[in-house]
């Protein structure tokens, strides 16, 4: 019986919500009354990206957008700061940041939040022994320290503009092991991880803030986009993530409504820039003027996005609009700017410098259907000027091996502060660390620029400072930026609660989905 109770718990787990009106046999009052509650207690979030730990200290939702941890303060949807463990916003000034915290506020296991466990995680965190991967995010942090049980105290190397934007980070217990029991304060408390399938959750029910209504959130991860399309039609999950055109089987269908929300995420191509081809500027700023973004944006997005020419969304306040290019092709430009480099069309049409082809390998993630549509793209509009891509769709694991070598479909865009990304992505000292600048870009004046960036603190100074990079980078070609993302889901059932705002590339736990937690099934 044990067994069997068992069974029931997990196939209840991983299946969605009480079906829409009108499906399957007519239903009682009572049976609708117990779907109903069914419905608001147990939610399936079908996901695209598992993450590979759920520990803050080693990157697992920094920005917020976790719902086991908490922050010291938290993002509302239209990117405001608010307090969340700390009591009020600090006053920054200078080279010193103080926060009170919050009366009251307990972990998961009951232990009573204090300066220690803020000091223990941003120590954890700088401690180069863990090799945290947001480690670079951190760096203007001297130490931080805690003179008294709710007093927290940061102390600057330099001034650092975004230091409260980077105080979204999850707070874990002082001296705590997260390995196997991850234990925060946030309004969902970790049940299990089953790697490769899903994470549950059950509500907190010492959440200091308002606790959720729904009591039992299954996280299911399912990498192929056509897979987990099929597993919402199915009906095993309350909402899921889906790529635009994957979302339009959806939206005539009852109990059914399909989000689109705005972002700053973007799909581009980065080019590995020490080989013989992309590492040439010309064969760079050829493919962009070749590319014909309208029709990615309208054929690929299902008209769900904006074409990209930087890493900065348009709409944002930090954008340089002279950095904005036409969305239509310009083939004929492209092609003088080859053959004013020495690229000169063969025979075959493809051209060639100096015996050398102007052939690349374009890499993308072989689940992911938008990326691969997006690779076909680029491969088809870079022949109209003579230069041969050749796509592989791998898994990361080989993806990760080959990106010094071969160009790759990546994504990465935020709306919270300039610094963000851009610092690790285009720094030289980050260069060929992983998939932080995996390009090896190398250049004086954007180092500078981005080093200067976040230590100003003045918004119109910074401003100038983030025009000029934005600038740098697109005379350099750095990148090949294609288009901005709007994020679209699929919801099933009537809720109350679903609140969207501007969302970053990270958005798994996060955006629209991570208002899970305010979400209440409709009368």
């Amino acid at each position: 019986m044990a067994l069997f109770g068992a069974i029931v718990l997990a196939l209840s787990a991983c299946s969605a919500p009480t079906p829409p009106s009108g499906a399957g046999a007519p239903a009682t009052a009572r049976d609708t009354a117990a779907q109903d509650t069914a419905a608001q207690d147990t939610a399936v979030l079908g996901l695209g990206s598992e993450p590979d730990s759920l520990n803050p200290v080693l990157g697992y939702a920094v920005d917020g957008g976790s719902l086991m941890f908490d922050g010291l303060v938290r993002r509302t949807p239209d990117l405001r700061l608010e307090p969340a463990l700390a009591e009020a916003l600090p006053e920054v000034k200078g080279e010193q940041v103080t926060f009170t915290l919050r009366q009251g506020v307990t972990f998961h296991d009951g232990r009573p939040l204090t300066g220690a466990d803020v000091v223990y995680t941003y120590e954890q965190v700088l401690d180069s022994a863990n090799n945290s991967p947001v480690r670079g995010d951190y760096a203007a942090i001297e130490k931080v320290e805690s003179p008294g049980p709710r007093t927290v105290v940061f102390h600057l190397k330099h001034p650092y503009a975004p230091i409260l934007q980077r105080a979204t980070l999850g707070i874990v217990p002082d001296k705590s092991d997260l390995a196997g029991n991850p234990v925060g304060t946030g309004p969902y408390a970790f049940v299990s991880w089953t790697k490769g399938d899903k994470i549950t959750l059950r509500a907190n029910d010492r959440y200091w803030g308002r606790p959720p209504a729904i009591r039992n959130l299954v996280l299911a991860y399912t990498s192929d986009d056509n897979a987990r399309a099929t597993r919402m039609a199915a009906g095993e999950f309350t909402a899921t993530e889906l790529p635009p055109k994957a979302v339009a089987r959806f939206r005539e269908q009852p109990g059914m409504t399909v989000y689109e929300v705005d972002s700053a995420d973007y799909r581009g191509v980065m080019f590995p820039l020490e080989q013989p081809v992309t590492g040439d500027p010309a064969i760079r700023r050829a493919l962009s003027l070749a590319m014909d973004r309208e029709a990615m944006v309208s054929a690929i997005l299902a008209g769900a996005g904006a074409p990209a020419f930087g890493p900065i969304a348009p709409g944002t306040d930090w954008h340089n609009p002279a950095v904005t290019g036409s969305a239509a092709p310009d083939r004929g430009k492209a092609a003088a700017t080859l053959d004013a480099a020495g690229w000169k069309a063969g025979a075959d049409g493809i051209r060639a410098k100096d015996g050398t082809p102007a052939r690349f390998t374009l890499m993308y993630p072989a689940g992911d259907s938008l990326r691969k549509e997006l690779a076909l793209a680029v491969a088809s509009d870079a022949k109209q000027v003579g230069i041969d891509v050749r796509l592989a769709g791998l898994d990361w694991d080989a993806i990760d091996q080959r990106m010094s070598k071969d160009a790759l479909i990546m994504g990465y865009g935020t709306p919270y502060d300039p610094d963000y990304t851009n610092y690790e992505l285009f720094h030289s000292s980050f260069a060929g660390q992983g998939y932080l600048n995996p390009g090896r870009y190398r250049n004086a004046e954007a180092d500078r620029l981005l080093e200067e960036g976040r230590g100003t603190t003045d918004p119109a100074a910074r401003k100038k400072v983030y025009d000029r990079l934005q600038q740098r980078l697109h005379d350099d070609a750095v990148w090949l930026y294609l288009v901005f993302l709007k994020h679209t889901y699929v919801v099933r059932g009537d809720w109350t609660g679903l609140t969207p705002g501007v969302e970053a590339h990270e958005h798994a736990t996060g955006g629209l989905l991570g208002t899970v937690v305010n979400w209440k099934a409709a009368a």
